[in-house]
Parts: C-alpha cells; structure tokens; sequence
C-alpha cells in the first residue's frame, strides 16, 4: 500500500476548448493525478510533490492533448488542504431517499432513508459533483429489488453502495486506479456492503465483457464519454434484455453525438437528466418490448 505523501503538487489545467475537455482530464490521470475536480474552465488534481516538476508535468500533458495547455502549479503540505475540503463537505440528500455523508457528519435521517456514508479521497465521489447526482437519482429511480449491477469506474464506490443499499443482489464495481481501490474497499466495508458489492482491480473493455453473458439488470457507467463510447457495444451484450444503462460524465455539448453513439449500439433514450453542463441518459435495449415509449425525467 502507498504511503500518503507528506506535500501534493497542485495542478490547475486550464481548459483550451470544450472540444478539448475530456482530452485533458484524460491526461491528468493518465500522469498521475489522483482525480479530477471540475470548477468550470479549470481542472485541478492533485500528485505528489515529491515525484513530479511542475515545467515537466505542462509539457507531458500539452503532448498528451495534443495542443498546450495553460497550467499553474503550486506546492501544498498535506495537512493544509485535506483538512480544507473536508470542512467544505456535508450530509447531502440526492433524490427521494439517499443520504450520502462523510463519516465526521452527523445526518439528519427520515423514515425510509438511505445513508451511504463515504469517506472520499480529495471529495472525489461524495455526491458533490452534477453527475455523481445525476447518477444515483437514476439509480433511486429504476433499481428493483434482486437486480444484478456493473458499475463500470467504480472510484469511491458510491454508486455502487447506493445500489446495494437499494435492493441490488450482486454488484460488480470495476476499477481501473490501485488508489481508487484503496478508497472504494474501505466505503464498502464502513457501509457494511462486502456480501453484495464485489470490487475488481481491472479495466472494462471488449476484452473483459467477453466472460459475462446478458448478465446485469443495471450498468452505471459515471466516467468520461471517451471512455463509454467505445464501450456501448459491450454494454449491450452484457445487459439483460430488459434491462437498464446509465452513462454519465457527458457535457451537454456531447449530448447529440453520445445519443447517435448509443443508438448505433442498439440502446434507445429513456430520459435524461441534466444538471450544470453535465448530461446523464438512462439507456434501454432498442430490441426490449415497449423501449420506444420515453420514461419521464424528473
């Protein structure tokens, strides 16, 4: 297990163009960064000061892109900023039911709530974030007790315990990051979900869809377009005919040409939520008796 470093370089990335978003997120955690938080133009992640040079990490990542990107970096001790977010984050109610909290918060819970309690690495995956929310309101909406779950990108697992916690029998929460897993097994065990959620070192690609027949009821798939394009085929050979997908972590700007993309792939739009710039769709099998009619949104 890694050590937590004792000073975090942090990077702020300014975006050059919408077109080139997903471009650099997708290079701040292809060189190390250990997530992405989004704050409009800027995206900012965090890595080891002591492994990385701030003039090198900006040229890696203009490379990467494929065009340069503006990039400010400063040098933060440990204790400095993780005290910081934590004292930003709070109990938040997502949907009718789910409660998603922090472990040092109290929650003020209702009859019939759910409470997933997480404690996130850098408030990555605590219901902070559009799509997160986005995610497990659709979730709430069509998890039917019993069902069978992929949660494709797992990171803190919070889709993925909110699923448990709904009724689901059996859920497959896929991660590609060894940190992430770090993150994600300790929320499983704090939430008391290790009977239902198996978590899995790996990345979801042709290759791994090839061992799963029309297995899930539910595909959560909360990640980046770039990464759930490729990948809709394989979704809908591993979900069950009647079954459902949500994808999320998709600009409003993406929205037309990830639907077209879904569609090539034998999926039909049941709704869609948008929330800020992030779009997030329930998918359902094209070949599914009724699959024309559109679900309501909320």
């Amino acid at each position: 297990m890694r050590t937590r470093p004792d000073r975090w370089l942090v990077i702020t990335a300014r975006v050059p163009s919408e077109e080139l978003r997903d471009a650099v997120t997708e290079g701040l955690l292809a060189l190390g960064g250990t997530a992405v938080e989004d704050r409009g133009s800027d995206l900012i992640t965090y890595l080891p000061a002591d492994d990385y040079d701030a003039s090198s990490f900006a040229e890696a990542l203009g490379r990467f892109v494929g065009s340069a990107v503006p990039v400010d970096a400063r040098v933060e001790a440990d204790a400095d900023w993780s005290e910081r977010w934590k004292a930003g984050l709070a109990p938040r109610r997502i949907g009718k039911s789910i409660v998603v909290a922090p472990t040092w918060t109290t929650p003020q819970l209702q009859p019939g709530d759910v409470l997933v309690t997480i404690d996130p690495e850098m408030a990555f995956g605590t219901g902070e974030h559009a799509t997160t929310r986005s995610a497990l309101r659709l979730i709430e909406r069509v998890m039917t007790p019993g069902a069978s779950v992929l949660d494709v990108g797992t990171g803190s697992a919070v889709l993925a315990i909110a699923a448990a916690r709904l009724g689901a029998e059996f859920v497959l929460a896929v991660e590609n990051d060894p940190d992430a897993v770090i993150n994600a097994r300790d929320n499983i065990a704090r939430n008391h979900a290790e009977e239902v959620v198996e978590l899995d070192l790996a990345t979801v690609d042709e290759a791994y869809c090839t061992e799963f027949g029309e297995r899930f009821d539910l595909i959560v798939a909360n990640v980046l377009s770039g990464v759930i394009r490729p990948l809709l085929p394989d979704f809908r050979r591993v979900l069950k005919p009647d079954g459902r997908a949500i994808i999320g972590g998709i600009l409003v700007s993406e929205a037309d040409t990830m639907q077209q993309a879904a569609e090539a792939s034998g999926f039909t739009v049941l709704s869609t939520e948008v929330e800020e710039e992030w779009w997030t769709a329930l998918l359902g099998r094209a070949d599914r008796k009724g699959a024309s009619s559109r679900e309501t949104g909320r």
